[in-house]
């Protein structure tokens, strides 16, 4: 399912690797391509690699900014193998298992499961997560990737909170499906979220907790994108989200669950990719400088000669 308009974009934050991840995950799904690489010089971080791509239709961003943050399970990644679809898909999800398997940590073999003929979790070389599903899908087709939130440690038991909190925020959403932990799945308790999916800006993600010990939490390693039209947009979703003041940085925020989002004018990516140096450096100077971002200010360091 390929969106012209995505208006939620995962970013994913690496210490040198983003180029080469992205040609990685590129090499490995069908319909996929780099679409975008750039270098920001000057960073707090020194040069900075920007790169966009997409997987199977699903857009995403990267960037080498320092090794200040590392990926962990709490934000992962969900490809859907629709089993009635195509014959061969039981096949393609060995495949791509398999690609993303080298110098990766299995976190769950790929077996069959109660929910699933075949499923596994795996942390690829890079540390980023996939859960790889075949699944059987009733009623509204899904896209093939889908970011996935866990809940855990404080935020465990919150997932179903956190989806209608972001249900409120966002606008085209839709609450999707919802399985909960029945009763003896200890340390989970009953009626906690097991699986859910929801539609935000016509982006879907997944959500679930988990009550197991797990020694991560959500972080910036993995945040999303949401690209405004206006400053009004802009000012909005700064001022439902924001629940982190020190957070605030860059039109980088956190919320109240510790999932991390930049709130960003669609014009930046026009700013910080078809242009010149000046102009890139100019913008990312003034960017610097803010907290949540002015698109006026940002379009003035543009224009500058």
């Amino acid at each position: 399912m390929t969106k012209t308009n995505q208006n939620i974009v995962p970013h994913l934050w690496y210490d040198k690797e983003a180029n080469e991840a992205a040609a990685f995950y590129a090499s490995i799904f069908p319909d996929s391509k780099i679409t975008n690489e750039t270098t920001i010089h000057d960073t707090p971080s020194g040069d900075a690699d920007l790169v966009s791509f997409e997987l199977w239709g699903q857009k995403f961003m990267a960037i080498s900014a320092g090794p200040y943050f590392k990926f962990n399970p709490s934000a992962s990644f969900m490809v859907n193998f629709d089993s009635p679809k195509e014959k061969d898909e039981s096949e393609k999800i060995n495949e791509v298992w398999d690609k993303l398997s080298e110098g990766g940590t299995v976190l769950m073999p790929l077996d069959k499961y109660p929910f699933s003929e075949r499923y596994g979790w795996i942390q690829d070389k890079y540390g980023l997560s996939w859960q790889l599903i075949l699944t059987n899908p009733e009623g509204e087709e899904r896209p093939r990737i889908l970011p996935s939130l866990l809940f855990v440690g404080d935020q465990c038991g919150k997932a179903e909170e956190a989806i209608n909190f972001y249900l409120s925020v966002f606008k085209n959403s839709e609450k999707g499906r919802i399985a909960r932990y029945p009763q003896g799945m200890e340390p989970d308790n009953e009626g906690t979220v097991m699986f859910s999916d929801f539609m935000l800006e016509n982006q879907w993600l997944t959500a679930m907790d988990s009550a197991h010990e797990h020694n991560f939490s959500f972080n910036e390693a993995v945040s999303f994108m949401v690209y405004c039209d206006t400053q009004e947009e802009l000012d909005n979703y700064w001022d439902k989200l924001s629940a982190v003041p020190e957070a605030e940085q860059c039109g980088w925020l956190k919320d109240k669950y510790g999932v991390s989002w930049q709130i960003v004018p669609r014009e930046m990516d026009k700013m910080m990719t078809n242009s010149t140096p000046e102009q890139i450096a100019r913008v990312n100077n003034a960017m610097l400088k803010m907290k949540k971002l002015d698109l006026a200010k940002l379009q003035r360091a543009y224009r500058e000669s």
